[in-house]
């Protein structure tokens, strides 16, 4: 085996598969990266048992041939070469040759014969979306997924395809992401539960592009196909929240809000709220609706911050305690100007989404009861 590729080039191949590199794992074969010559085409391909991912790359392949190199690694040394072309071959004591400029180095490989062999996907289902809408669909969600094991079908958005329309949901039981697209082509309804990890991966390969993107599925594995990379990987088994059921249909209070401006309020008094000096305790952040006004504030050990912002407000006064990390997540995501935050009771969940209420993006978060 022998090619020469551009670094810029084999730098991002190398970085787009190596989040499929296993990290805890008895076999290091699956702590490598096989490395296979197609014609003027090279294909990087890594797999943790759950988490598969081919990337396709041209360059210029002098010799055919396959092998495995530790990912990790590799990975290190392409990132510290410069920026010009690399030869890469296969010596004849099937040791992996690296050389670029005045650098060389040759790393041990692994039978590529014992690399696992990716799931063939034998396609129920799929849908083609717009790159850039599926990686703006992730984005506005998947902050909401579990990172609590226990729950494991919560570590996953649920992908939902209802009435020729995409709902990408997340929940992680104190809050829950909702953003939906209507599909351009007629497609079957289905549902799906995708991993928080695999859809991180997917997002930072998508391209700000209408490209589009293949969406497969089968009975336990999900296939995302781009123009020179494919992610294959498994499906969460269990029941998902019926979200459409515990999201409010009406509000109590509402206030409608100058997104950037709360957003900064929060931002200032959650210093107050996290702050270190008693990190076994959770602060909430108080907010106060009265008319024409909110009262943002929080005091504990560490000191006492109060935030006064006039808005338009309806309906009762109100007061009602928040995680304000999950409140500014929320408002990170939304891009409009303005946001309505809808309440019920001091107890019960709240809603944040655009004015501009097309209906497609809505967060959800629970309350913190306030301790006097």
């Amino acid at each position: 085996m022998r090619f020469v590729c551009d670094k810029t080039k084999l730098l991002k191949a190398t970085n787009s598969v190596v989040k499929g590199v296993s990290s805890k794992t008895t076999m290091p074969i699956l702590e490598g990266i096989l490395i296979q010559t197609n014609d003027n085409q090279i294909k990087l391909t890594t797999y943790d048992l759950e988490l598969g991912i081919e990337y396709f790359l041209n360059c210029e392949v002098q010799e055919q041939g396959t092998t495995v190199v530790n990912a990790t690694v590799f990975s290190e040394i392409i990132r510290r070469l410069p920026d010009t072309d690399i030869t890469i071959n296969l010596d004849d004591k099937e040791l992996l040759v690296i050389e670029c400029e005045g650098s060389l180095y040759k790393l041990a490989t692994m039978n590529p014969t014992e690399f696992p062999k990716l799931p063939e996907i034998n396609e129920e289902n799929s849908i083609s979306i717009e790159q850039n809408t599926l990686k703006d669909m992730i984005r506005k969600t998947i902050f909401a997924v579990s990172t609590e094991a226990h729950r494991p079908i919560f570590t996953g958005c649920l992908f939902e395809i209802k009435d020729n329309k995409i709902n990408v949901v997340a929940v992680d039981g104190y809050r829950l992401g909702w953003k939906s697209k209507y599909l351009e082509e007629k497609v079957n309804d289905f549902k799906v539960v995708i991993p928080g990890k695999t859809l991180n991966e997917v997002n930072k390969i998508l391209l700000d592009s209408f490209d589009k993107v293949k969406i497969s599925i089968a009975k336990n594995q999900a296939l995302f196909e781009m123009e020179n990379c494919k992610i294959v990987t498994r499906l969460l088994e269990g029941d998902f929240l019926e979200y459409e059921k515990v999201i409010p249909k009406s509000w109590e209070t509402r206030i409608r809000a100058n997104k950037k401006e709360i957003q900064e309020c929060f931002e200032r008094v959650s210093l107050i709220s996290m702050s270190t000096i008693e990190k076994e305790r959770k602060y909430p952040v108080k907010v106060l609706v009265e008319i024409g006004k909110i009262v943002i504030s929080c005091k504990n050990q560490a000191g006492d911050a109060k935030e006064e912002v006039f808005l338009t407000t309806e309906g009762n006064n109100l007061e009602v305690g928040f995680n304000p990390k999950y409140f500014l997540d929320a408002l990170k995501a939304i891009e409009d100007e303005e946001v309505f935050v809808e309440f019920g009771s001091s107890l019960s969940p709240s809603i944040i989404k655009s004015v501009d209420d097309s209906g497609d993006y809505v967060y959800m978060i629970l309350p913190i009861r306030i301790q006097e």
